[in-house]
């Protein structure tokens, strides 16, 4: 693996071969943030990365100079290569946290301008994800959150869908949070 563009650009990331994790491929993260580059300024983004895994796409964020980047995700050894990397990177913007991630979303009262997860594609309970974040209010007005997910799972129902994007066996969906009302002069709706 390695980090695709910004001021890391070409880094390698070398996990532990022990790691339980299916790090999104090369592809699938050089188009998600070719896909990211016309919707966000990374330049002070706050990021919530959740079951990071290898920390892959938290990296990414750091190298296109995001603000701040939390990284869940429930695996010791993980967390621990994401602090790894992090200082290999010489940020201290990038924080993983060792937790699981529907704790985190039960418990956190931050708010993002971003939030990305890649859950494991089998896992139980993964139609939930969408929910959990926008009941939680954890994207800030006119935030993003980036779902990755397998072909057996399909989104586009959900009220906050925007889009789907397909890379090889890799489907991300794109949610919004509802647009702030418009209150017209007077202040009655």
């Amino acid at each position: 693996m390695r980090i695709i563009s910004g001021k890391h650009r070409g880094k390698q990331l070398h996990p532990p071969k022990n790691l339980p994790v299916r790090p999104t491929t090369d592809f699938a993260r050089e188009g998600l943030f070719n896909i990211l580059n016309n919707l966000v300024d990374f330049e002070d983004l706050r990021v919530l990365d959740l079951f990071a895994g290898t920390g892959s796409i938290s990296c990414e964020f750091i190298s296109r100079g995001s603000g701040e980047v939390i990284a869940i995700d429930n695996n010791y050894q993980c967390s621990r290569f994401i602090e790894k990397m992090a200082t290999e990177l010489k940020t201290d913007n990038l924080v993983a946290i060792c937790m699981d991630a529907f704790q985190y979303l039960e418990r956190s009262n931050e708010s993002f301008d971003l939030v990305f997860a890649d859950p494991p594609y089998n896992m139980e309970g993964i139609e939930q994800i969408p929910e959990l974040v926008f009941k939680k209010n954890l994207l800030r007005e006119n935030g993003l959150f980036i779902l990755e997910h397998s072909k057996h799972h399909d989104f586009s129902a959900h009220p906050r869908f925007s889009q789907k994007r397909v890379y090889g066996n890799v489907n991300f969906s794109f949610f919004q949070p509802p647009s702030p009302s418009l209150t017209p002069p007077g202040g009655r709706e």
